[in-house]
């Protein structure tokens, strides 16, 4: 029994030696970073600008590779094919949240098969209407809509998309009935927009700043908790009477689980670095968005708040895992 235990101990012993070893020589090679979303999208370009930073500043090899679809899971699906040993990491954000609620049949478990390295940023959304709709507030569009019912739409990129997600928690929290346009052209749900044939879209504020400073589109608020200063004059959606409607869009590095503790902690402090670097807020500024950073725990207990949040609200719209 004695030998047994020693047998263990050693083992044990033997494993933990190991991962100290692995963290120490980490990284010896090429680090990829898998972004679940297309090229030139913003977290595409945030985790580019971050790969540029940790090659600059930390000499380490880091590339970038899209595998974009079915709400990140293709990507997920890429990541898990690789070792657990931190050279392939996972950019996702907010829809990969949402995806174990819209997904019938999924190869992974989000909280089991990954784990969190940190939060890298957050943004936020405006509500926007078209030039039609004759309302100049929150309270304003949501009478219109009712005084309407069943005759107004609201659109976005896709199901599961943010707009998607933050236009349904709108219309549960203010118990409407405007319909869900998905889009899978991001200029065509603009488009339609404009000639209004959809009425109102939750959006991301940087493809609509000059659509709102030339008055093609209404700013009504932001689901920010303060006032952007690239919309000083939008207030948020706090001051227009809707606090619960405050949310983030946000992104972030995931790993396969089990991948070592100490390199988990390696590309935490690498990461948390790489976001003070002026060239990585400078991107940041340009895509509306803020650093997060913080310890690998705060990113993992957000997820799963995320994961809860999304699902709920999925589930009180009625909307089917396809």
């Amino acid at each position: 029994m004695l030998s047994k235990c020693i047998s263990f101990m050693v083992g044990t012993l033997a494993l933990l030696g190991a991962g100290t070893a692995s963290a120490q020589t980490y990284p010896s090679q090429t680090i990829r970073i898998v972004v679940g979303v297309a090229p030139s999208t913003p977290p595409d370009i945030l985790s580019r600008v971050v790969a540029t930073e940790l090659s600059n500043s930390r000499k380490w090899s880091v590339i970038v590779e899209n595998r974009a679809g079915a709400l990140q899971a293709l990507g997920a699906r890429e990541v898990l094919r690789s070792p657990a040993d931190g050279y392939t990491l996972y950019s996702v954000s907010l829809p990969f949240a949402a995806a174990p609620a819209l997904q019938k049949q999924s190869a992974f478990d989000l909280l089991k098969d990954f784990e969190p390295v940190v939060q890298l940023s957050r943004s936020y959304n405006v509500l926007v209407v078209a030039p039609n709709v004759n309302v100049s507030s929150v309270t304003d569009l949501i009478k219109l809509a009712k005084a309407q019912p069943n005759k107004m739409n609201f659109s976005s990129g896709g199901i599961g998309s943010p707009a998607h997600l933050v236009g349904e928690l709108f219309k549960q929290q203010n118990h409407l009935t405007t319909a869900h346009v998905p889009y899978s052209e991001f200029a065509q749900s603009i488009a339609d927009l404009l000639n209004g044939t959809n009425q109102y879209m939750f959006i991301t504020t940087l493809p609509v700043m000059d659509l709102i400073a030339s008055g093609q589109l209404r700013a009504l608020a932001v689901t920010a908790p303060q006032r952007l200063p690239a919309l000083k004059d939008i207030p948020t959606v706090a001051e227009a009477g809707f606090p619960n409607l405050a949310v983030a869009d946000w992104t972030g590095i995931l790993v396969k689980s089990g991948t070592p503790a100490p390199i988990v902690a390696t590309l935490n402090a690498a990461l948390n670095e790489t976001l003070r670097a002026p060239a990585v807020r400078e991107t940041l500024t340009r895509l509306a968005a803020e650093p997060v950073g913080g310890d690998a725990a705060a990113f993992g207990g957000f997820l799963r708040s995320e994961v809860t949040r999304w699902s709920d609200v999925i589930a009180a719209a009625g909307i089917r895992p396809q």
